[in-house]
């Protein structure tokens, strides 16, 4: 038997940090809240097994990336407060681009706010673990699944032949919906974890308030229909984005996410992790003849509890040296600087903020791996729920990389993820990279090829837990 616990805490930044992080907006900090921003927390162990050694906690936080300096502050933080070792963590992001962004901002109007609101979420994690800790009671786990159309590919192609971010029809989507269900022994809804892969970029360059995007409503919305307390888990997004995006009407984000959290509650209630046998009792004599039955419970549901860490041994492209970088990032940002200073119009600071963006991104890639080169270990975490498989890797993975591991995975159920565990860029399928675009530039520092090895170094950690 397993045991679980639940809880969440209220991250949300004051109003006037710097926020979000489009190239192509003209404000700079936050000028009102729109929905809250949380860090949820689920921790897992065998029942009766209190050793927090042997717990696992499962993390899912409202911010758009987390790198690798932050994402160890929360894991130090957890350990510290309630004894879980940091390879037992699981640190999730929603990857909404409605908040604070981390780091190399060119957004100068409450950036001073950034670095203290990232690492409150330290010390907010361990509040979360603790309490969820305290709500430990034992559960049966299964997973079912469903289909969204909130999604779409997100790499059309231009009149001229590029590409751009979009809607593309053509394009490879993965609809599908994975749901765990977590229930007490009375079948009481305990959580329920939602996997699915779409850009949080409903929101865009004109929103100036903060939100989580779709998966805020998408929790509240299935925690309002089932019970119990849900977490949000992104899937593989890297070339997913939303059916509608870009925009700033708040009414759109939430009504994606309630059609998402609407299928995923649909799902949840039709998951019994009960093992159970048919019987028929007896024919009543009625107007009609009325067959009445039993469902009698024939065993236990898988309580299997393990994780490994593994990694993936992925190239990297060459890139230029760090210097010449940081001098192209200081003078877009001076340029910029000077434009508002000047009083430049909308259109102007757009322009002059897009190189600034971009340039940002090359930046954190050789700062992370140098001129690039040669191969980088990437890891790679796996953790066993009974019969269900939770893969997470630090990228912003293309959908063709989950659909693969999950076809292929020996787990009855298989939820991938990326934006977990740290950030390293975008990691793209072969094929993408002559294409252009994006998610192959300056956002990905891997080689051509990264990703298909990916796929199979993830199998192969899958396979080694369950064996």
């Amino acid at each position: 038997m397993l045991a679980a616990g639940t809880a969440r805490v209220d991250i949300t930044p004051p109003i006037g940090i710097a926020h979000a992080g489009w190239g192509a907006q003209s404000h700079e900090g936050a000028e009102g809240i729109d929905m809250p921003l949380t860090i949820t927390a689920l921790v897992i162990e065998t029942d009766g097994n209190t050793d927090p050694a042997a717990r696992i906690a499962v993390l899912d936080i409202d911010t758009c990336m987390l790198v690798e300096s932050y994402d160890r502050n929360i894991r130090e933080a957890v350990t510290s407060a309630t004894g879980i070792p940091a390879g037992s963590q699981r640190v999730s992001y929603t990857h909404t681009h409605s908040g604070p962004i981390e780091g190399l901002s060119w957004i100068v109007q409450g950036s001073e706010m950034v670095e203290p609101w990232f690492r409150s979420m330290a010390p907010a994690s361990a509040e979360a673990v603790q309490q969820a800790i305290s709500n430990m009671t034992p559960v049966r786990v299964d997973t079912g699944s469903g289909h969204c159309e909130i999604n779409i590919n997100r790499r059309p192609v231009s009149h001229d032949g590029s590409v751009f971010t979009g809607r593309n029809p053509g394009g490879f989507v993965d609809h599908e919906v994975l749901v765990t269900a977590f229930d007490d022994l009375d079948g009481n809804p305990v959580a329920t974890l939602v996997n699915y892969a779409c850009h949080p970029t409903i929101m865009g360059p004109e929103n100036r308030l903060i939100t989580p995007d779709y998966p805020g409503p998408t929790r509240e919305t299935v925690e309002s229909i089932v019970g119990g307390t849900c977490l949000f888990l992104q899937g593989a997004a890297g070339n997913q984005g939303p059916i509608d995006g870009f925009t700033g009407d708040t009414s759109v984000y939430r009504k994606l996410g309630k059609q998402l959290g609407i299928e995923a509650a649909r799902i949840r209630l039709n998951i019994d992790p009960v093992p159970r046998e048919e019987k028929l009792e007896k024919i009543l004599a009625s107007g009609a003849d009325l067959g009445i039955y039993s469902f009698r419970q024939v065993g236990e549901s898988d309580s299997t509890l393990g994780i490994i860490e593994a990694t993936a041994s992925l190239p990297i492209k060459e890139m230029p040296p760090e210097s010449e970088v940081q001098a192209n990032f200081d003078r877009i940002s001076a340029n910029l600087r000077s434009v508002r200073s000047s009083g430049g119009s909308v259109e102007q600071i757009k322009q002059a903020a897009f190189p600034a963006k971009r340039e940002t991104l090359l930046l954190r890639h050789t700062q992370t791996f140098g001129s690039g080169g040669g191969k980088r270990d990437i890891p790679i975490q796996v953790i066993r729920i009974g019969n269900t498989a939770l893969v997470a890797i630090p990228v912003e993975p293309f959908a063709e990389i989950g659909t693969a591991v999950k076809a292929r995975s020996p787990a009855d159920w298989t939820l991938f993820s990326g934006y977990s565990n740290g950030y390293y860029g975008y990691l793209p399928m072969a094929y993408a990279y002559p294409e252009g675009g994006y998610e192959v530039g300056p956002t990905a520092p891997f080689e051509a090829g990264a990703a298909e090895q990916m796929i199979e170094d993830c199998l192969a950690a899958i396979q080694k837990l369950w064996n």
